[in-house]
């Protein structure tokens, strides 16, 4: 979708173009710019057909509620770590992230569980 607007020409295919795009409908977006010869169409198209696989039914996925098609809560988690990675004094081995990484996943996930355990 963040590419459809660099094609240009008329509003309504262009919404219409959308519209299949959300349902998944890659083949009948790009017959809608099948037509035209310019280079933005062009390159949408290619780009369209170099990442159909890529091209889910956002629509169904919304409906059935399966899972969150917002970007915000990841691109949220990465700004966080990357937060903690530039504390002050804070020391990172490069090594050693992506086990910090998998473990904070897993934690997120509920797959890791924190127990505390009294001292004696």
């Amino acid at each position: 979708m963040e590419n459809l607007h660099k094609v240009g020409g008329s509003v309504k295919r262009l919404r219409q173009a959308g519209t299949q795009l959300w349902h998944g409908l890659v083949d009948a977006a790009i017959a809608l710019f099948s037509d035209l010869t310019t280079k933005p169409a062009q390159n949408f198209i290619n780009y369209l057909n170099k990442h159909r696989h890529r091209i889910v039914n956002y629509q169904y996925y919304q409906a059935e509620q399966i899972c969150s098609i917002g970007s915000g809560f990841v691109e949220s988690a990465v700004k966080q770590i990357d937060r903690r990675t530039k504390i002050s004094g804070a020391q990172w081995n490069k090594e050693n992230v992506p086990q910090v990484l998998a473990h904070r996943c897993a934690y997120l996930n509920g797959l890791l569980t924190i127990s505390s355990k009294p001292k004696r």
